[in-house]
């Protein structure tokens, strides 16, 4: 039965990572472009020349972001590491089951982000018995901070520099290596804070499901709608011309290649930067609550938590029957003792 349920879990957990990916982008930009209310009339309607960049900017913005996180990660599933790395795995090195190379590969995996996090979850659970999906709600809830950093960090890069600096067509391009590297930053801090405050977060998303059942989905999808509002007011507000950063887009050179005749509008950079600054960080944490719902290898558990299980768990009392054999053993020791080449003779 607890092997069912553990499954049941686990399949919930890639459904949840799945929707992050392609449901949730989606859905969101359909929202966003496809409803046309029309108030003075009292109608809805549909705008069907937005229907294939809809559809195709969703799909993007989730490999993106799917990419972005496992490999600014470094992840890595362990029995690549127990082959000794993804060239090993792949039939590409001499030195496929080299003990060094797996070594190699099995502290890359144990020092990676992944590993941290995956760590964190599955000791939270096995020694505190951590809900799954409450545990995958706080480690949501504790990566909202640098979600909205990594919002920031692009438009600050690219409305801050001045233009002797940077020429303004070049200024998305550097806002993108800005980000990269904040990401980079954010995946690497996330287990660090987590191991610090995945206790109050925990107690923090056991608090909110008590004021009704919360979706594992739903936060997301308020901070994005969030995120879109604020953003697009502070640039309005700000009087940041951010047309200019449409002409460099990954799925607008897509869709002119698929269906030239598709319409994208003008405000789809602002659906595309808080789509890589939010789904990222959402699908790395869903991967590694996923990855520590399991029985990871010992390598992976660290020799220091090895010593606290003994010293705590491990070390038992003595038996007193065995105590009390000992003692009689020891009373029963012979007053002769035969020893090799007679020393002890006369």
């Amino acid at each position: 039965m607890d092997n069912s349920r553990k499954l049941l879990s686990r399949f919930h957990l890639i459904i949840i990572m799945i929707c992050q990916v392609t449901i949730v982008p989606t859905l969101l930009i359909a929202i966003a472009y496809l409803i046309d209310l029309d108030i003075g009339n009292a109608s809805i309607g549909i705008r069907t020349e937005m229907l294939g960049w809809v559809s195709i900017a969703g799909v993007t913005y989730g490999i993106i972001s799917l990419t972005l996180a496992l490999i600014m990660g470094n992840f890595t599933p362990f029995y690549i590491s127990n082959k000794g790395g993804v060239l090993a795995t792949l039939f590409l090195s001499v030195r496929r089951n080299d003990p060094e190379l797996i070594d190699r590969a099995r502290l890359s995996a144990y020092s990676s982000p992944y590993g941290r996090l995956s760590r964190l979850v599955y000791l939270k659970m096995k020694n505190e018995d951590y809900d799954i999906m409450t545990i995958h709600g706080g480690l949501q809830l504790l990566a909202v901070p640098m979600q909205v950093i990594l919002i920031a960090v692009p438009l600050i890069i690219m409305e801050g520099m001045p233009e002797s600096y940077v020429k303004p067509d070049s200024a998305f391009q550097l806002g993108m290596v800005g980000y990269l590297i904040a990401l980079w930053l954010s995946i690497r801090l996330h287990p660090i804070i987590s191991e610090k405050l995945v206790g109050l977060a925990y107690i923090f998303r056991i608090f909110l499901g008590k004021f009704g059942r919360v979706s594992s989905i739903l936060p997301l999808i308020l901070y994005w709608i969030f995120a879109r509002t604020v953003l697009a007011f502070s640039l309005g507000w700000l009087g940041i011309n951010y047309e200019q950063w449409h002409e460099i887009q990954l799925e607008k050179m897509i869709i002119q290649t698929i269906a030239p005749a598709a319409t994208i509008p003008d405000t789809a950079i602002l659906d595309y930067i808080v789509a890589i600054s939010v789904l990222p960080m959402a699908t790395f944490t869903t991967i590694s609550v996923i990855n520590g719902y399991r029985e990871i290898p010992d390598w992976m558990i660290g020799q220091e938590q090895k010593l606290e299980n003994l010293r705590s768990k491990s070390l038992t009392a003595p038996d007193k029957g065995l105590e009390n054999k000992f003692d009689k053993n020891v009373d029963e020791v012979p007053s002769e003792i035969d020893s090799p080449f007679n020393f002890f003779d006369d």
